[in-house]
């Protein structure tokens, strides 16, 4: 990646992520219909656990559901983050080609991973802040 994401007052998770693709769309994915608070708690342990794609595609199910329970939904976000990582290491395009990776993550890839803004806010909160701050500090340095 060619670019640096500024560092926000709003302390996004992807951005202490940055500059690793496959750990913010993991995280995208941990974030769905939960908290970051939550979020929080798992990601550390999780990435420690199993650090890339590689390592989780050798990781037993059962392991990874009992680490994700605390956020719910545990055997689909397993699900999901294990498909998505055996695509991961395939050939894609766009993140929104990776199964398991809906607007949120797809988004949040495109301003973080390939600082591509875009003309419409995101439709997550925490996102949109991000997204809106971003925008008008491009403003202001293009005045």
């Amino acid at each position: 990646m060619s670019f640096l994401p500024p560092r926000s007052p709003y302390g996004l998770i992807q951005e202490d992520l940055w500059p690793d693709e496959w750990k913010i769309l993991v995280a995208c994915v941990f974030l769905n219909c939960t908290s970051r608070r939550q979020a929080e708690k798992i990601l550390p342990r999780f990435f420690g656990r199993w650090p890339t794609p590689e390592a989780i595609l050798g990781a037993d199910p059962v392991e990874v559901e009992d680490m994700v329970a605390p956020l719910g939904f545990r055997k689909v976000r397993t699900k999901r983050v294990m498909e998505m990582s055996k695509a991961y290491r395939g050939a894609w395009v766009h993140a929104s080609d990776l199964p398991g990776v809906g607007p949120y993550a797809s988004r949040a890839w495109e301003i973080f991973c390939k600082n591509q803004l875009g003309g419409d806010a995101p439709k997550d909160g925490a996102l949109t802040r991000y997204w809106n701050w971003r925008k008008h500090d491009q403003e202001k340095n293009v005045r």
